[in-house]
């Protein structure tokens, strides 16, 4: 089994050699007293003990990994290295999570009143992308796999026949792989895509990880997607918000590409999530295979272990086509034994283990490639305890995680400026939706500003928080009222 653990005389670091911006950091700590900005020039410790250990890391790009001119050019450098791994001319380091890459996404793509087709599980982020771009969205219904009904992406028919009717579209947005790990046929959609001139971009927030070791599905730029937007921080060894986006030049213009990124990017970037994504290229590059063999290996025997509980399914890459589905995600189905998925959440949280997503029916934690079967046991153990102490032995109908498009009205962007009143749940049915509500993790919009407002949708979502879901960006969590467009 691959390891990288510390010993007493540390061993060359083959992550540190080949990450400018890690090995920047990890020089400047201890040796530089900065008279720049962040404010605590390393010095918070004089003023808290505890203040001073969370801002020990931090150090700024300006002036810190390099100079306040960027003179170095250590950044640029790092990102040429991420391009080079994933294979394109193209590539941003972003300190704003794949929110920001999927925005400036949207930007590079789309501007205002042009069409452009989305899968219906895009991300809140893609929304606000849309809405700052002025661009109208094709909504695209998302297939549910019908053993596991996970949510398996637009099928090819449904993306061909919307090319087909709107042949004014622009781009095609997709979400790959999806939050619960499956993922559609993305080099058909690329063909598609491609074939009716036009580029495809993929939001791979949840397979930063993919296309690196064998068994895995080959990550988005492979399968032919000009833009992949990905998260760091999700599935590699990166501090939270760190992303990237990149792309290959040709279907897009890369000028504009670098404008969209700045256009919402920060001028004062931390210098330590930088490092963390270089560093996490870097172990990508060096060890990944190796890790990542190992993580599909402890995830399996995961599985297995849940499987012989009875009533619990736990979905894996034998349930689906090749290469569309995450062999180290972990998705525990309870419908069928009828254990409480939010009291199951609750178990765990008893013994200082939270888990990434818990509603009624399924529970999720996530596991990377830091994790070793015996850092498992523990979960295991009390996964297995708790389910079995919860279930009621009584089936029940999973509530699922796809929801259809509703009948656009308005674009994103005229529902998002138009006024708005907020107006009691029972009558809001028929309205046109004024705000963003998503049950979250993993905040996938179920009520879009622009949208009529259908009454069996805000049953399911009120059904859902009445469970322990938490429904997020709405002005009222509880949803006893909602906001309208006026």
């Amino acid at each position: 089994m691959a390891d990288v653990t510390d010993s007493a005389v540390p061993p060359p670091d083959p992550v540190l050699a080949d990450a400018p911006l890690l090995a920047a950091w990890a020089s400047f700590r201890g040796t530089h007293r900065p008279f720049t900005i962040p404010g605590h020039q390393g010095l918070a410790g004089r003023l808290s003990r505890a203040l001073g250990a969370l801002l020990d890391a931090d150090v700024p790009l300006y002036g810190g990994l390099d100079t306040v001119k960027l003179s170095g050019g250590l950044l640029a450098a790092a990102e040429a290295r991420a391009a080079r791994l994933w294979g394109v001319d193209l590539c941003r380091f972003s300190v704003g999570g794949s929110t920001h890459g999927n925005q400036a996404a949207v930007l590079t793509v789309a501007g205002p009143g042009e069409t452009v087709l989305v899968g219906r599980n895009a991300h809140r982020s893609v929304l606000l992308g849309l809405v700052a771009a002025g661009a109208r969205p094709v909504w695209l219904p998302v297939a549910a796999h019908p053993a596991t009904a996970l949510p398996v992406g637009v099928t090819t028919a449904v993306l061909a026949d919307a090319l087909a009717a709107h042949p004014e579209t622009r781009a095609v947005l997709l979400t790959e792989p999806a939050y619960l790990g499956a993922l559609s046929d993305v080099p058909a959609a690329a063909e598609l895509a491609h074939a009716a001139g036009i580029p495809l971009v993929v939001d791979q927030a949840w397979g930063a990880h993919l296309g690196v070791a064998p068994g895995y599905p080959a990550h988005a730029l492979a399968a032919g997607a000009d833009i992949m937007v990905t998260s760091a921080h999700k599935t590699l060894p990166a501090y939270s918000q760190a992303a990237l986006v990149l792309a290959r030049s040709g279907r897009i213009d890369p000028d504009r590409f670098e404008r969209a990124f700045e256009a919402g990017h920060t001028t004062s970037p931390a210098g330590a999530v930088l490092a963390g994504i270089d560093g996490a290229r870097s172990v990508l590059e060096t060890v990944g295979a190796s890790l990542l063999t190992d993580l599909a290996a402890t995830v399996a025997a995961a599985r297995d272990r849940l499987r012989a509980i009875d009533g619990v399914r736990v979905p894996g890459p034998e349930d689906f086509p090749a290469g569309q589905f995450d062999p180290a995600k972990l998705v525990v189905q309870l419908a069928g034994c009828g254990a409480d998925g939010i009291a199951v959440e609750q178990d765990l949280l008893a013994q200082g283990m939270p888990v990434e997503m818990a509603d009624r029916d399924t529970v999720v934690p996530i596991v990377t490639l830091v994790d070793r079967p015996a850092d498992l046991e523990p979960l295991l153990d009390a996964l297995v305890h708790s389910i079995r102490r919860r279930s009621t032995g009584i089936p029940r109908e999973p509530a699922g995680h796809v929801w259809d498009p509703a009948e656009q009205v308005r674009t994103p962007r005229e529902a998002f400026f138009a006024p708005h009143v907020t107006v009691d749940r029972a009558s809001a049915a028929g309205r046109i939706c004024a705000e963003v509500v998503a049950p979250y993790p993993p905040g996938v919009p179920v009520l879009v500003p622009g949208e009529r407002i259908d009454r069996d949708t805000l049953d399911r979502l009120a059904a859902l928080a009445a469970t322990g879901t938490r429904v997020a960006y709405a002005a009222d969590p509880a949803l006893e009222t909602i906001q309208v467009l006026a």
